[in-house]
C-alpha cells in the first residue's frame, strides 16, 4: 500500500500530539510541526518528522512545505489546519493590535500555507484540507472575542473553499470541536497578561468574580469536556473515509449550539450563551 503523508501544525501537546501519534500509527508518514523549535526536537527524539512551523512567520510556512514536499517526492495527502492560540479579555479591552497578532497567527497564516497547498493536491490529482474550527465559529460566548472572531474568520474561509473545491479532486473538511483536555487555557495566559490591562478596566470587578478565576485555578474538567482522541476520531473520518463529511461536530455543546444557532432567536440565544 502506498504510503498516505499529513502535515499537522500545533503538535507540542494535545489535539495535535494525539492526532500524530495515532496517525503515525495507522501507517501515515506524519509531519508533526510545532511552533517552537524545543517541541520539534522532542518530538523528533520520538521519530517524527518534525519541522518548524510558525503561522506568523510567512518564511517559516514556505520553508515547512518545501521540506515537507522534498521529503514526499513533492506529494501530501493531507493537511490539518490545527495550531491556534486565544487572547481571554471583554471586547472592549482587546487593542487593534492584539487583533491583528491573534488573525496572523489563526487566520491568515493557516490561509497561506493553504493556499501553498492546493497546487500540489490538484497536480496530484487528490488531497484533504482539514481546518480546526471550534462550536465559537458560528456562536459567541463572553471573554473571548479575539477567539469567536479567528474562528468565525475560519468558517467563513473553509466554507467558501470547500464550495469552490467542488470541481477539483480536493475536500475541504470543518471539525467543530466543543471542549477539549488540551492547553489552550495555561497557554492563553501570555496573551492576557500582555494584552488586556484588567486592572484598568471598567469590568476589573468581573474580571476578578469570573475571568481571572477561570484562567489562573485549576478547576478540574469543563462539562462536557472530552479528550483530544475524540477530535482524533472524527480528524481520521476526514482524511480517510472516501467521501468525508464536510463537517464533522465533536462534543455535545458544538452540536447543541449549532442546532441552537438556528431555532432561537437572538434574544433568546444571547441570554444563553451569558451564562457562559
Amino acid at each position: 500500500m502506498v504510503e498516505r503523508s499529513i502535515l499537522i501544525t500545533g503538535c507540542s501537546s494535545g489535539i495535535g500530539a494525539d492526532a500524530a501519534r495515532t496517525l503515525r500509527a495507522r501507517g501515515w508518514r506524519v509531519f508533526a510541526a510545532c511552533r517552537q523549535q524545543a517541541d520539534c526536537d522532542r518530538l523528533r527524539a520520538e521519530g517524527f518528522e518534525s519541522p518548524r512551523l510558525d503561522y506568523t512567520d510567512p518564511e517559516s510556512i514556505a520553508a515547512t512545505l518545501d521540506a515537507v514536499l522534498g521529503a514526499t517526492g513533492g506529494t501530501l495527502d493531507a493537511l490539518f489546519n490545527n495550531g491556534a492560540y486565544a487572547i481571554p479579555g471583554a471586547a472592549e479591552d482587546l487593542p487593534a493590535d492584539a487583533l491583528r497578532a491573534i488573525f496572523d497567527a489563526n487566520v491568515f497564516g493557516w490561509h497561506d500555507l493553504t493556499v501553498r497547498v492546493i497546487p500540489v493536491m490538484r497536480a496530484q490529482g487528490h488531497g484533504r484540507i482539514v481546518n480546526h474550527s471550534s462550536v465559537l465559529g458560528y456562536v459567541s460566548i463572553p471573554w473571548r472575542a479575539a477567539y469567536n472572531a479567528t474562528k468565525y474568520a475560519i468558517e467563513a474561509l473553509t466554507d467558501t473553499l470547500r464550495i469552490e473545491m467542488r470541481d477539483t479532486p480536493i475536500h475541504v473538511v470543518t471539525l467543530n470541536t466543543g471542549p477539549v483536555a488540551t492547553r489552550i487555557r495555561v497557554n492563553s495566559i501570555p496573551h492576557f497578561e500582555r494584552w488586556i490591562d484588567w486592572r484598568n478596566s471598567a469590568r476589573r470587578a468581573q474580571y476578578e468574580s469570573t475571568l481571572l478565576k477561570r484562567l489562573y485555578e485549576d478547576r478540574g474538567p469543563d462539562r462536557w469536556e472530552l479528550q483530544p482522541e475524540a477530535v482524533t476520531r472524527a480528524l481520521i473520518r476526514a482524511v480517510e473515509h472516501p467521501r468525508p463529511a464536510p463537517r464533522y461536530y465533536i462534543t455535545t455543546p458544538s452540536r447543541l449550539m449549532a442546532v441552537a444557532r438556528r431555532v432561537l432567536p437572538t434574544r433568546a440565544l444571547d441570554w444563553v450563551l451569558s451564562k457562559g
